[in-house]
């Protein structure tokens, strides 16, 4: 188990892409990762989202909202999964206000000891926040090349590509090439 000991956070959320989630769900653990799913609960003690293909319900009663810095660097990696995750939790309340789940993402890349995760349409979460992916180094789904140009991003157009603590998949489809490399990173 090449993971015994580490500790993974997926942002989650509804229209999530069943095949991607459900790897994780049981690819991250049987590598001995302890494997958390968090979200914006809106102060509901749990809430069931649905994915976006087969509509499949899955429940989340974890937050990354009011989490500490001590109970953050606790995580060896954060990911942002594909699909329309990102998207639903780009919303916030207050459109003066970087959106809560952008904030906890600059938290986590404040943090050079955390691994973070991006695939596929989960670069929409650093819209609000560019200067997380200026100037580096990554991929995304196609239909977001033009989106990585305008952060500022260096568009590489690979399956997987690192870049010191960030390391970015192309799509969904490629789940599995993503989190080998994360478990091959997060094992040394």
């Amino acid at each position: 188990m090449k993971l015994l000991g580490k500790k993974i956070g997926v942002l989650f959320e509804a229209d999530y892409f069943e095949n991607e989630i459900f790897y994780y769900k049981f690819r991250f653990p049987e590598e001995g990762a302890e494997l958390h799913f968090l979200t914006r609960l809106w102060g509901n003690p749990s809430i069931t989202f649905h994915g976006h293909e087969y509509r499949a319900p899955m429940e989340c009663n974890e937050s990354f909202e009011n989490m500490s810095d001590e109970e953050l660097r606790s995580y060896d990696a954060i990911i942002v999964p594909s699909g329309m995750v990102s998207d639903r939790l780009r919303y916030t309340e207050d459109v003066e206000k970087i959106p809560p789940a952008t904030e906890f993402l600059k938290r986590a890349f404040a943090e050079p000891g955390i691994l973070k995760g991006i695939i596929c349409h989960g670069l929409w979460l650093t819209a609000p926040a560019t200067e997380l992916v200026k100037g580096r180094p990554l991929v995304c789904h196609n239909n977001l090349i033009g989106d990585a140009k305008a952060y500022g991003a260096i568009y590489t157009n690979e399956d997987v590509v690192v870049d010191g603590d960030l390391v970015t998949g192309r799509s969904g489809g490629h789940a599995h090439l993503f989190a080998s490399k994360i478990i091959e990173i997060l094992s040394k």
